[in-house]
């Protein structure tokens, strides 16, 4: 399995990186710190494309009044490569339940991951 994790934080990118490989011992993973280069791992990943994506939701702010997250979720979801991926928010984005559903992938509040690491099971595909 691989994983790509895109958050501005390291120290968030480290802890969904510990969390997930005790979940998914075998999976391999890649990181980026920002929507863009989420995308541009998209690009180099896209003919053996990444089975799930976690994204945060606001890192830069080029992308406004969007998140820059829901703007690589578009960008996830306009490549057929990725049709099956799984894409998990982990955000504490005020509106990321009304962001989940309308793009139609699934949600972790911060607050809750980092209080609740089991709730990552139940998201995960292994």
């Amino acid at each position: 399995m691989k994983i790509l994790i895109v958050d501005d934080i390291k120290g968030w990118r480290d802890y969904h990186y510990q969390i997930l490989k005790n979940i998914i011992p075998n999976a391999k993973f890649d990181f980026a710190e920002s929507a863009k280069m989420g995308y541009d791992k998209l690009l180099e990943n896209n003919d053996t494309p990444f089975d799930l994506i976690i994204t945060d939701m606001q890192m830069e702010s080029d992308f406004e009044p969007k998140y820059a997250g829901e703007w690589l979720i578009e960008q996830i979801k306009s490549f057929k490569n990725y049709s099956s991926t799984n894409i998990i928010i982990i955000s504490a984005a005020y509106s990321i339940a009304n962001i989940a559903n309308f793009y139609n992938v699934n949600y972790l509040r911060k607050s809750t991951a980092q209080n609740f690491p089991d709730a990552y099971n139940t998201l995960v595909e292994k």
